[in-house]
């Protein structure tokens, strides 16, 4: 059991132990890395407690473009990392229909486009509730995934595509929130290692069209919730607070 939550319900709890170990629901901005987020805590607790070697890591990485909840521990809740990253996770995820780009998402330029007049919501909803349970599903090139030491995205960054291995991934629950064509919201839950870019596009080939994610956003990791977490930069200004 996890007794020691930084987050909205707990920011006036007496005493955190960051050392011995504290999990922080981070809510993530837009255009910040999982990575940066993860720098930012331990950049204020190394200066606070005067300790470079205290751990600090997040469980599950968000995509730059994407918004929400990210799991950040600290010390020996370090541990805990690989127990929370294989909870399911839940996204509110849009789809941009009657195109498609390289990375799957909004952070390359379209590279194709198609005709949507012939779509009728039925066919896109089908076409997502089809999706539902276990599959196969091929990580997207722009990903951190690592073939031979080299990360796949810096390899697409060169236009070079690499043979990749499908991985199975469970979509436990998907609704659709907006069927506008050609705009498109879901709220999804599914399995670790499951890509909502290449749910996106995978989507966009069910209806021989074209799709990819134009905004994201996570809302839980297992029993976490985004609406208990706080923002980063809130979280910096509580942290220099708490140690003044």
């Amino acid at each position: 059991m996890i007794d020691n939550i930084l987050s909205k319900s707990t920011l006036s709890s007496s005493s955190f132990d960051f050392k011995e170990g504290v999990m922080i629901l981070v809510d993530k901005p837009m255009d910040w890395t999982s990575f940066d987020v993860v720098n930012k805590v331990r950049g204020k607790l190394r200066f606070h407690l005067q300790d470079r070697k205290i751990k600090v890591g997040h469980a599950g990485t968000l995509d730059p473009m994407a918004t929400g909840l990210l799991i950040v521990c600290t010390g020996k809740y370090t541990k805990l990392i690989d127990s929370i990253q294989v909870q399911a996770k839940r996204y509110i995820a849009d789809i941009q229909l009657g195109a498609t780009t390289p990375s799957y998402d909004a952070e390359s330029e379209i590279d194709a486009r198609f005709d949507t007049t012939d779509l009728s919501q039925k066919e896109v909803e089908k076409a997502c509730l089809s999706f539902l349970g276990k599959s196969e599903q091929l990580p997207p090139m722009f990903s951190a995934i690592k073939i031979k030491g080299q990360p796949l995205y810096k390899l697409a960054r060169k236009g070079k595509t690499i043979e990749r291995k499908s991985r199975p991934i469970e979509i436990f629950d998907l609704s659709i929130l907006k069927n506008d064509i050609p705009e498109l919201q879901i709220d999804v839950t599914s399995s670790k290692g499951t890509y909502i870019r290449t749910l996106a596009y995978d989507i966009g080939k069910k209806l021989n069209n074209g799709a990819y994610l134009s905004g994201l956003r996570r809302t839980e990791i297992g029993s976490y919730k985004v609406d208990d977490a706080i923002p980063i930069l809130e979280i910096s200004d509580w942290l220099d607070q708490y140690f003044s």
